[in-house]
């Protein structure tokens, strides 16, 4: 659902930031680590660390609000 707006992101924001896409249902054990109970769920990590979490869908405009002085 908002696989488009990622790839969007990292094709304009690439050279900031990494953009890694992973299934939760293909990978439960991936998720319950970073206590994600919802999907979609966007976690911003900083030195391996989550520093943001997001839940839900937003529109790019949106979420790059949300992601705003983080990169």
């Amino acid at each position: 659902m908002i696989a488009p707006i990622l790839d969007e992101i990292d094709a304009e924001y690439g050279d900031r930031l990494a953009v890694a896409k992973l299934n939760g249902d293909d990978h439960p054990e991936i998720a319950a680590r970073y206590n994600v109970l919802g999907f979609p769920t966007l976690n911003l990590y900083r030195d391996g660390e989550v520093v943001r979490q997001i839940v839900g869908a937003r529109p790019k405009r949106r979420l790059l609000a949300d992601l705003e002085g983080h990169f």
